[in-house]
């Protein structure tokens, strides 16, 4: 049995729980409104003729978006934000309107299921070269980034392994090479992890996830780390109208101001049942960054502020030792997505990461005897209970 640590970074400044808390909190200057109020319109009327007002029409800009984009982009420690409607449209925005034809992407091998397929989908037709490597593995690494590639995407942790990639180093080398990195921050949001701080040039999230938290918004976001990207997206999320909808976002920006008390939870929760899993015998191995036997254990302390609240095991019997445990779960819903307040659980093989063919899982180390769970904020005991009751089988 391991031994989980607590991150010494652990308490998170004050003001980062204060600015989420307070976002948008008493703008509105024409009735003073403490909650913002959400504008559906679809278009806005011109002060007079050849005067736009601010906003215009809703795909290029709105006010209940543009709240969200700018505390998203302050979390992050970005210079602007394009909101879209989903995490995948955030990722076609970035390859959109940042790679060109004949320019090479280097990925995570065992990145999102979903990013590898349109990755994988879009260099198939040509729009650019894509090749799929270990992050953090040096050897693999500087065999692909050799190749001068014009974008890096980076997962921390990755979907479903929890695999930590040095953001710092990674971006230290792109600096040197002239090509820019992108992080996926879905799994830990801007409360446990700032990739621009560390050197990123853009961010990309699922908002869907932790930052609404509630399973009830599906959208998503690009970060950029200056005013330069921001631009450039924010023309591109326009022209290709990937933007999302004000009620969307307003659902979002409601979830944000509880984020860090929501994370706490699922944190503290996390840590208890990732010791839990990695004491029983019917688990062959536990896949979760806090866990002193976690390889990446040391630079997740290091790069992030938590371990978040992913956490992956393997059991015995493959897909039918999946089966039997999932199946008998009752805190747990089988289901896609994460970072709800709801516990979910999901077989990557079958489901996150269906779209890779068998030996792209292997290669990436997804076996079919393993499983994820997104922990949510229900009482730890319960749910411990839960997974002890399912295991027996």
């Amino acid at each position: 049995m391991t031994t989980l640590t607590q991150n010494d970074t652990e308490i998170r400044p004050a003001e980062f729980t204060t600015r989420a808390v307070r976002a948008a909190i008493a703008s509105d200057l024409e009735h003073g409104a403490v909650v913002p109020p959400l504008h559906l319109s679809a278009t806005f009327a011109f002060e007079s003729f050849a005067k736009p007002r601010t906003f215009d029409y809703t795909r290029s800009g709105n006010p209940t978006r543009a709240h969200l984009a700018a505390i998203i982009a302050d979390l992050e420690g970005g210079a602007g934000a394009v909101v879209t409607s989903s995490g995948m449209s955030a990722v076609a925005l970035v390859l959109q309107a940042l790679v060109k034809p004949g320019e090479m992407i280097v990925a995570a091998h065992d990145c999102y299921g979903g990013t590898q397929r349109l990755l994988r989908s879009l260099a198939a037709r040509g729009q650019f070269e894509v090749v799929f490597t270990d992050l953090t593995c040096d050897d693999y690494f500087w065999q692909t980034a050799a190749r001068s590639p014009r974008l890096i995407w980076v997962e921390t942790p990755s979907n479903p392994l929890l695999r930590i990639t040095d953001v710092a180093r990674i971006c230290a080398f792109a600096r040197s090479a002239g090509s820019l990195v992108v992080v996926d921050n879905t799994f830990l949001s801007p409360a446990l992890q700032r990739p621009i701080e560390l050197g990123a040039d853009v961010v990309v999230h699922s908002t869907t996830k932790y930052l609404n938290g509630h399973s009830d918004v599906v959208g998503g976001a690009v970060i950029a780390a200056t005013p330069e990207l921001a631009q450039e997206l924010g023309w591109w999320g326009n022209c290709l109208g990937v933007t999302g909808a004000p009620f969307d976002s307003y659902l979002t920006l409601r979830g944000i101001r509880t984020l860090s008390a929501r994370i706490r939870i699922h944190e503290d929760n996390a840590r208890v049942i990732a010791a839990f899993l990695d004491s029983n015998d019917a688990v062959r191995h536990v896949y979760y960054p806090g866990l002193s036997s976690h390889p990446g254990h040391a630079l997740a302390k290091r790069q992030q502020l938590g371990f978040g609240a992913m956490i992956s095991f393997e059991v015995e019997d493959g897909v039918a030792g999946v089966k039997r445990v999932v199946e008998r779960l009752r805190h747990f819903t089988l289901a896609e997505s994460l970072g709800g307040v709801e516990s979910l659980v999901a077989h990557p093989a079958t489901m996150t990461h269906a779209s890779m063919d068998a030996a792209s899982r292997e290669r990436a180390g997804i076996s079919d005897s393993l499983i994820r769970l997104s922990v949510g904020i229900e009482a730890v005991e319960d749910l411990c209970a839960d997974l002890g009751s399912a295991l027996e089988a």
